[in-house]
């Protein structure tokens, strides 16, 4: 129990205050925080948002290197060999287990955080975010991250 005639009150939460004084006769509501968290709706939001902050901050610190190195820096010849991404030199990297394992969590993490973005931009765009929205976004970055390890798994080594 609170200290006091302080409770637990989820409906101060949007004034800002988790807490907040009553008087005992409105005690009836919350009066300790396991039967708020009892009657709590449980959700599936932070699995999404951890995918998201992973795939969002890799894509942050590697995305912009990748697209130098494959897009720019390979193909012109500088400051890196043309030979430096050459299909055998690649595909004994996505044969090494720890290749494989650095290619998928890129492709994977990179996938939900995209998804994840265009979940949230189609209220952007005037569509709501309903249960189809969700399923088709999340459920492509769930595809797109089954089909890489499969793939990935395939090629042997």
């Amino acid at each position: 129990s609170w200290p006091g005639n302080m409770v637990w009150a989820p409906s101060a939460m949007v004034s800002g205050s988790a807490m907040r004084t009553i008087s005992p006769r409105q005690n009836d509501c919350c009066t300790s925080l396991p039967a708020l968290v009892a009657a709590m709706k449980r959700s599936n939001a932070p699995d999404f948002w951890l995918l998201f902050g992973a795939g969002g901050m890799l894509s942050a610190l590697l995305g912009t290197m990748l697209v130098f190195i494959t897009g720019i820096a390979v193909p012109l010849g500088w400051p890196l060999p043309a030979d430096l991404l050459a299909y055998p030199r690649m595909l004994a990297l996505a044969q090494h287990w720890a290749g494989k394992g650095l290619l998928w969590v890129v492709i994977a993490l990179f996938a939900w955080h995209a998804v994840h973005r265009i979940f949230h931009s189609l209220h952007d765009l005037g569509l709501h975010n309903g249960a189809l929205a969700k399923a088709l976004c999340y459920g492509g970055a769930l595809l797109i991250t089954v089909v890489s390890a499969v793939s990935l798994l395939s090629l042997g080594g």
